[in-house]
């Protein structure tokens, strides 16, 4: 009988070893389609960055004419000629986008992160109908308020101004960030609350000491999104200021294109590139808490 099992047993252990060389080939393959597949995908998306990038190198007459990627010529001079191309410098553009943009990611984080706070934390009267009405916000196109809006900024007398671009975000207009907020902070232990205020801490002080620190992720968040959003943001500077030398460089770039003249393409890719340097860069160095804000606060 033992003899008799031996083989048996031989043949088993034979026929698992190839079930399992069969299914490691299977996953071997599914994984290098996969990854052939990504990278391909990858490629179809980073390939207007990849030609715009060719474009600022080449002659404005081979950029619309030349189907190559690679430039006959390589015109460096794209990138100094468009920085002082304008009657105003780059550097006043960008200076102007950093200053709108440090000012509005600060303003979002803090007024909505406030108003996030007391949405999930505190008890008041109509406080699920205020945070409805705050929802309902999300459905409003921004261009249907656009013009209640300019007459109100131009009553007040801050349109050409920074005002309207700066002032509502310290006013916790973005219900987008107010409801991301909202969800990360109703995951928090409420026993925290409850023990900071056994030992005397006023709702303030549990927002500063207990709620911030453990909701960095979800600022974070909020931060980079307005940060990308407000860099790009081309429409508001548009209505709101009419100045050349208080232009962002989103609206500094469609200055290259001229209506009634030749528009110079090469210098405006040129400085495209160097506009979306600062958004790639800020990307790079945070995406890990894109990553875990968006996990955390169940946006998904």
């Amino acid at each position: 009988m033992s003899d008799l099992a031996a083989p048996a047993a031989g043949i088993s252990d034979d026929l698992v070893r190839a079930i399992r060389e069969v299914r490691e080939k299977r996953a071997r393959r599914a994984g290098i389609f996969k990854h052939v597949f990504l990278i391909l995908t990858s490629l179809i998306m980073v390939y207007p960055l990849v030609w715009m990038f060719a474009a600022s190198l080449k002659p404005d007459n081979e950029i619309f004419g030349n189907l190559g990627l690679w430039p006959s010529t390589f015109v460096w001079e794209n990138y100094a000629l468009g920085w002082n191309a304008l009657p105003v410098s780059f550097t006043r553009f960008f200076t102007n986008s950093t200053l709108i943009t440090v000012l509005s990611v600060i303003g979002n984080v803090v007024s909505c992160s406030f108003a996030a706070y007391a949405f999930a934390r505190l008890e008041f009267i109509g406080k699920n109908i205020w945070f409805a009405l705050m929802m309902m916000t999300l459905m409003i196109p921004y261009h249907v308020v656009l013009i209640p809006q300019y007459l109100l900024f131009l009553k007040l007398g801050w349109v050409n101004t920074y005002l309207p671009l700066i002032v509502p975000r310290f006013l916790a207009g973005d219900a987008f960030f107010v409801f991301l907020m909202v969800q990360f902070f109703r995951q928090l232990p409420r026993e925290l609350d409850e023990a900071a205020m056994i030992d005397g801490c006023s709702p303030f002080k549990i927002y500063w000491a207990i709620i911030v620190p453990l909701s960095v992720p979800a600022m974070a968040t909020a931060a980079i999104f307005t940060f990308i959003w407000t860099w790009e943001d081309f429409l508001g500077p548009l209505v709101y200021l009419n100045n050349m030398a208080d232009y962002t460089v989103p609206l500094a770039l469609r200055s290259f294109i001229a209506q009634d003249s030749v528009s110079a393409y090469g210098q405006m890719f040129a400085m495209s590139i160097l506009s979306i340097l600062p958004v790639m860069v800020f990307f790079v160095v945070f995406q890990k808490f894109i990553i875990r804000g968006i996990a955390m606060s169940g946006l998904k």
